[in-house]
């Protein structure tokens, strides 16, 4: 007897509902103000904490950001690295580019940056030594689990990497060793759609070739 709970049972009911969450979750840019109800971030993180993790270390840091001047900073590391992003593009794709709506800064009621921390020793460094990066893949997971787990409650997130993650760690103050993996908005969608927000704008299109499985 270990005392563990017996395993549940997962009927197609329920996986049909999950790839129902899969197709709605999105990359949301655009939010309404209202503010997420109480202890309903924290729930989120605390399930975003159930994702695996190399060597069972854990390395995920979330940090909320809602001091007025450490947001200043972040929007100004956004747009200076947005103008950068703009001026590497030209002809049609650079008109798209301009139009398309990358950032939910403005609206989203919270700022939530996720770091690795790569000085944790937690795991004893097990399934790292050759692979470094699982660090980062591992959070990459409990960032991708906080999604789900968002979507799920009708919250929905948005993952900026259009800035400098030196100078947003700068700005945030976090300890040495930690690197900054993701920046999320996070609110509720002010539309929903289970279309890619850039598949409608005529960025890019599904690519069909990504469930094809080669074998060897």
């Amino acid at each position: 007897m270990t005392g563990d709970s017996p395993a549940p049972e997962f009927d197609t009911a329920f996986r049909e509902r999950f790839e129902q969450l899969l197709r709605w979750r999105r990359d949301v840019r655009a939010f309404r103000p209202d503010p997420l109800p109480e202890g309903a971030l924290q729930r989120l993180v605390e399930t975003a904490s159930l994702a695996p993790s190399v060597g069972y270390s854990q390395p995920w840091r979330f940090v909320t950001v809602s001091d007025p001047e450490r947001r200043k900073i972040v929007r100004s590391a956004f747009e200076e690295a947005n103008r950068d992003a703009l001026a590497g593009y030209d002809g049609e794709r650079q008109q798209l580019y301009a139009r398309l709506k990358l950032a939910g800064l403005d609206q989203a009621p919270e700022q939530v940056a996720i770091f690795t921390d790569h000085g944790t020793a937690r795991g004893h460094g097990l399934g790292r030594q050759t692979m470094p990066e699982m660090l980062d893949y591992s959070t990459v997971n409990a960032i991708h689990t906080f999604w789900l787990a968002a979507r799920a409650e009708g919250i929905g997130a948005g993952w900026l990497s259009i800035l400098d993650p030196v100078r947003v760690t700068r700005a945030l103050d976090v300890p040495e060793g930690w690197s900054l993996t993701a920046y999320l908005c996070v609110g509720y969608p002010a539309e929903e759609s289970d279309r890619p927000k850039l598949e409608q704008a005529g960025w890019e299109e599904k690519a069909a070739e990504s469930v094809t499985i080669l074998h060897r």
